[in-house]
């Protein structure tokens, strides 16, 4: 999946959310128009892949039931091959896991498109792309880590952009359809270097939800990376 042609897409973070009133906050960015986000982003994490726990599948479900937007969860657990599935088969659109928590992950990818969802692999910063390269054709997604994966609210890590470069131009050259999503730190300042490094779906949590209005922030990030884009092709 190229950028060209293609609108930014802008994926909040409920992890940023008010826990206790999720249903509202994923209104908040449901609106139609600018305003309506692409995804929602949904960060799973077990307290053992990373030392933090949020939510797991029975809030995904009942989030299923309040929103229309297409869930993205993006699953920093161990074991996916157990875990991972379930939640497609819930109803999320776009199921993602760590390349680092498994061995097989051609097979958890095959396991969550069976179950009726995208196939999602993410990488941690200091995560080397090219032992994936290969496999990459098995997903739909590729999430890249601008942080440490864990907690939200961390800085930008500006190295990773070298890996989002690398790989637009694999994907081109390969001419896969992948879509390209990078998660930690998205905001009004990061995100149109991220554009220009060829990201075709950006994370964003107290940017969006810190924000008086989080849907005026889902269309102002999106005209950002929109206009850095076109910026950097022309």
């Amino acid at each position: 999946m190229c950028t060209a042609g293609t609108a930014p897409m802008i994926a909040p973070s409920i992890l940023s959310a008010d826990f206790a009133n999720l249903a509202a906050e994923a209104a908040a960015v449901a609106r139609p128009g600018e305003t309506r986000a692409d995804w929602l982003h949904v960060d799973v994490m077990d307290a053992h892949f990373v030392p933090n726990l949020t939510l797991g599948l029975p809030i995904v479900e009942s989030l299923l039931k309040a929103t229309d937007i297409p869930l993205d969860c993006h699953l920093m657990i161990e074991n996916p091959e157990r875990w991972a599935p379930p939640y497609a088969e819930a109803g999320a659109h776009n199921v993602t896991f760590h390349a680092e928590a498994t061995e097989n992950p051609i097979g958890v990818a095959r396991d969550i498109r069976t179950a009726g969802a995208k196939a999602g692999l993410s990488i941690k910063p200091g995560t080397a792309l090219e032992p994936y390269l290969e496999i990459l054709r098995d997903f739909d997604t590729l999430l890249i880590m601008s942080v440490e994966p864990g907690f939200g609210g961390q800085k930008f890590i500006p190295e990773v952009l070298e890996k989002a470069r690398a790989i637009r131009k694999f994907i081109d050259s390969e001419d896969l359809r992948l879509l390209v999503e990078i998660d930690g730190g998205i905001n009004a300042d990061t995100i149109e270097e991220a554009a220009e490094a060829g990201i075709d779906c950006f994370v964003a949590g107290s940017a969006v939800y810190g924000a008086d209005d989080p849907g005026q922030a889902v269309a102002a990030l999106r005209e950002s990376a929109a206009t850095a884009r076109a910026q950097n092709q022309g």
